[in-house]
């Protein structure tokens, strides 16, 4: 097997939060390398249990054999979209110590040159992380209409350059369809104007086309709601975010959830239940420099933290 390469992001930054204790139940939603599963499992050790989700086959192998020798971990070939059904599944009705999420794509997917997530590599347009899904990248570029792709690379990319971009995807795939990641970013940087950045023309679009393929955005707030659902009293949600939209989005669900009043500004009396989450940082923690100049891509990274207050 090729080796499976993979960067812990904010490793230790990102466990500490946890707290972790002997005896409780934990959760690590993106197993990736195993690098936050290894360092869970020796701080929770002998009774604590870790529950490791991930899609990915290369990364359920590595870290398989990488973390073979701890007995108190289940790892689940499964989206940390199923949580909930996995976790009854398995008996557990609550998480009693905590939750973390890696939420970037690993080193190992974005080099291996088949999965079609860089356009620095010649490959079919992917972008997958759930091989087993039908759906790829191949089928955002050359089915959904125009308007449909000027949204996509205005919301998940940010991108100025959506409309001209959109038109002439769909002109090109008229005469022929786009097949690989290097004639998308040819198309990219030929229609776009050359602008001095150390961003290169495709990044945006090949990030947006990411989002839509794997329902990025939908799948993050749709499970940090089953989070809540099923974090007991003290249980710590650890979220690592590597793009501006995702971490607006944990922003924003952390905050509304530690507020004590929701009413509108008109009313009285307030019925308000009391908040679930208490923010045990009110900014995100960011990687140190030290590690920025070993892993660069760790400098988008942001990391929010937040204490469950009050159990569903």
């Amino acid at each position: 097997m090729e080796e499976f390469k993979h960067y812990t992001v904010m490793k230790h930054e990102a466990v500490d939060a946890l707290n972790c204790e002997d005896g409780k139940i934990y959760v690590d939603c993106t197993l990736g390398g195993g690098g936050h599963s290894e360092l869970i499992l020796q701080r929770i050790q002998p009774h604590g249990r870790l529950i490791a989700f991930d899609i990915d086959e290369d990364a359920i192998k590595a870290a398989s054999e990488r973390l073979k020798n701890y007995k108190n971990l289940t790892i689940v070939k499964s989206s940390y979209t199923n949580i909930k059904k996995v976790l009854q599944e398995l008996g557990i009705e609550k998480i009693t110590g905590g939750v973390l999420f890696d939420l970037g794509a690993s080193y190992h997917q974005f080099n291996k040159a088949e999965r079609g997530f860089s356009f620095s590599k010649e490959a079919p347009l992917d972008m997958r992380f759930d091989q087993d899904a039908e759906f790829s990248a191949y089928d955002v570029v050359n089915t959904y209409r125009e308007d449909d792709l000027v949204r996509i690379f205005s919301e998940y990319g940010e991108e100025r350059f959506s409309k001209r971009i959109a038109k002439k995807i769909v002109e090109q795939r008229k005469i022929k369809k786009l097949e690989t990641t290097t004639e998308l970013a040819n198309l990219i940087v030929n229609c776009t104007p050359h602008i001095k950045s150390s961003i290169h023309p495709a990044t945006r679009v090949f990030q947006a086309i990411r989002i839509e393929v794997n329902h990025e955005l939908t799948n993050v707030k749709n499970t940090l709601n089953d989070v809540l659902d099923l974090a007991g009293f003290g249980a710590i949600i650890s979220v690592i975010s590597f793009h501006s939209l995702e971490d607006r989005l944990v922003k924003h669900l952390f905050k509304y959830h530690s507020q004590k009043c929701h009413c509108d500004k008109n009313q009285m009396i307030c019925h308000c239940a009391p908040p679930m989450l208490e923010l045990i940082n009110k900014k995100p923690i960011i990687a140190s420099d030290r590690e920025i100049s070993e892993n660069p891509p760790s400098r988008s990274a942001k990391l929010r933290i937040a204490k469950c207050i009050r159990v569903s």
